[in-house]
């Protein structure tokens, strides 16, 4: 049960219904009748303000209460444990037979990936492109980027929630940097300005302006459920950055699009009503044929830990993530603009990117009114469901090692040839 309800007004009483004898003074202001009683200290107040003002600690004890609440609602019944453990075992089977498929690789590997005339021109800094490769150049280029092997090449990327300095991230009380930068007139620079070339933030800025509270934005009380969905959309940003290694504004549109395909939530317009249920979609997709080349099974457990990470920062950090989210989006967007592409195709993303544009926006109203606590209680609970589906995962390989052991190993019944 949540408790009672705090009844305020932004006015002091001046009723004259009851008799002033019997009435009681406020024992905040004590220069107005008091017309309501705190549900938690019975202290008396007459206004809004009075009642802000009269106990900090029983506000935020009130607020914490109510989100602990809702998320205790949010723990998954067994149908969805059983379908979480459906999805691992057929990504666990699918797995094993590209093991096996890597252990007997084709001859093809051993061979060059460029012909010699291609890498000298490399080497001597002229541009070649896809169509200046022959045939046989080109399959083997578009395979080494399917199996990720180019991507040994690049320099790895330390995703900045997993930075030290990320846990010193604050936020004033509305929203906006504590510190910001100045332009070469003095005034205040804004964060989309050269953001890729800026190099002076360890973590993405915050917001450039106040941020309004969320009764302004909508006249109903926020679903409980956006717990649920920020965790849907922390996954799809940790998934989009690990695979652009850092850097979504080489490529803005693809970025978004792979976001939009990782997202329910963002994509999909999905209402998961548990965190297993939106780690679930989100796991899904990241074992998909698309990206198995990521890691399969085992990266969607590494990207359930960056979550956890983000959430364990705090709101600040999670308003800074949202607000690089919609830095993204708000780039594809004008990509998406200048470019010729069909009618159908672009009026269909446009309409998904600024549906999009808005749930993020108004998420991160939300959440910068939340209190800490209700973070590390939803980090708790993103920890528990990844330790759950390692837990399946480790038994499941154990079992078929075991089965393995008891069987003669035999030629496969099926071989791909090319």
């Amino acid at each position: 049960m949540l408790p009672d309800t705090i009844i305020t007004s932004d006015t002091p009483s001046s009723s004259s219904q009851f008799n002033s004898s019997s009435r009681i003074i406020c024992r905040v202001c004590q220069k107005q009748y008091s017309q309501y009683t705190c549900p938690r200290c019975n202290t008396r107040y007459c206004s809004l303000p009075c009642y802000k003002s009269h106990s900090l600690h029983c506000t935020e004890s009130f607020m914490r209460e109510n989100v602990e609440e809702e998320l205790r609602q949010l723990q998954p019944d067994d149908e969805s444990k059983q379908k979480m453990l459906h999805i691992l075992k057929r990504f666990h089977s699918e797995e094993q037979e590209m093991d096996y498929m890597d252990e007997h690789g084709s001859d093809s590997d051993s061979e060059s990936l460029f012909a010699e005339e291609t890498v000298q021109k490399i080497l001597s800094g002229s541009q070649v492109g896809l169509d200046d490769l022959s045939v046989e150049e080109q399959k083997h280029f578009l395979r080494a980027i399917a199996s990720g092997e180019l991507s040994k090449l690049l320099k790895p990327w330390e995703p900045w929630w997993l930075k030290r300095s990320a846990n010193y991230t604050r936020l004033s009380q509305d929203g906006t940097q504590l510190v910001q930068p100045l332009d070469n007139t003095g005034k205040l620079a804004s964060s989309h300005d050269n953001i890729e070339n800026d190099q002076i933030y360890d973590i993405p800025p915050g917001p450039d302006a106040p941020l309004p509270s969320v009764r302004r934005l909508s006249a109903t009380e926020p679903s409980p459920l956006l717990t649920v969905h920020l965790v849907d959309i922390i996954y799809s940003y940790c998934f989009t950055l690990r695979l652009y290694n850092g850097d979504w504004s080489s490529d803005s549109t693809g970025s978004v699009e792979v976001l939009l395909s990782i997202s329910s939530v963002l994509g999909q317009g999905g209402q998961p009503e548990t965190v297993l249920e939106a780690l679930s979609y989100c796991s899904e997709q990241t074992c998909s044929p698309a990206y198995r080349h990521m890691g399969g099974s085992q990266f969607a457990l590494n990207l359930m830990d960056d979550v956890t990470s983000v959430l364990y920062l705090g709101g600040a950090a999670i308003v800074c993530l949202l607000c690089d989210l919609q830095r993204l989006i708000q780039a594809a967007e004008k990509e998406f603009k200048s470019e010729k592409s069909g009618k159908s195709r672009g009026s269909k993303i446009k309409t998904k990117l600024k549906s999009a544009e808005r749930k993020v926006y108004f998420i991160k109203c939300w959440a910068n009114e939340q209190p800490n606590e209700a973070w590390s209680s939803l980090a708790a609970i993103v920890k528990a469901e990844k330790s759950s589906a390692m837990e399946y995962i480790t038994r499941g390989r154990y079992s078929s090692k075991k089965e393995e052991g008891s069987k003669p190993k035999d030629k496969p019944m099926i071989c791909e040839f090319q």
